[in-house]
């Protein structure tokens, strides 16, 4: 079987999953939101007075996705240059690719460096987040 990974600097799952399982020298991530992993709040959501999800800055989501993925990383035993390859979730993409796009760049200045990614537009995700991103890593021993 293999190992599951519970990464405690990580939000909690929203279901009955791992954050991770390493099978041999490969890191599956389960998917990755931008809960903060204190509050379980969502960077950027902007509510009205009755408690309605009104606007949010992906920019905002962006960041705090790739800091919760990169303690996942962390508590497995891997860094954010092991990532091999990164699928995007963003639910709106002709509002936020471009925002989201610019942060990737920042994390990822070289591309030949960079893990292959694949970005989907959905229509909605489990929570009210924008971003969701799905990661594997290698892993050195």
């Amino acid at each position: 079987m293999a190992d599951a990974i519970h990464a405690p600097g990580a939000p909690a799952p929203v279901g009955l999953y791992p954050h991770a399982r390493r099978i041999g020298e490969l890191l599956f991530l389960s998917g990755i939101g931008p809960r903060d992993p204190a509050s379980n709040a969502i960077a950027g959501n902007v509510h009205d007075a009755e408690g309605r999800l009104v606007d949010y800055d992906v920019r905002s989501q962006t960041r705090a996705v790739f800091a919760n993925v990169r303690a996942v990383l962390e508590a497995s035993g891997a860094r954010w240059e092991d990532l091999v390859d990164v699928t995007v979730y963003l639910t709106d993409m002709a509002r936020d690719f471009k925002a989201y796009n610019a942060i990737w760049a920042e994390h990822f200045p070289d591309a030949g460096a960079a893990p292959c990614r694949t970005t989907l537009g959905i229509n909605a995700l489990p929570t009210p987040i924008a971003i969701e991103l799905k990661c594997i890593a290698r892993l050195k021993d």
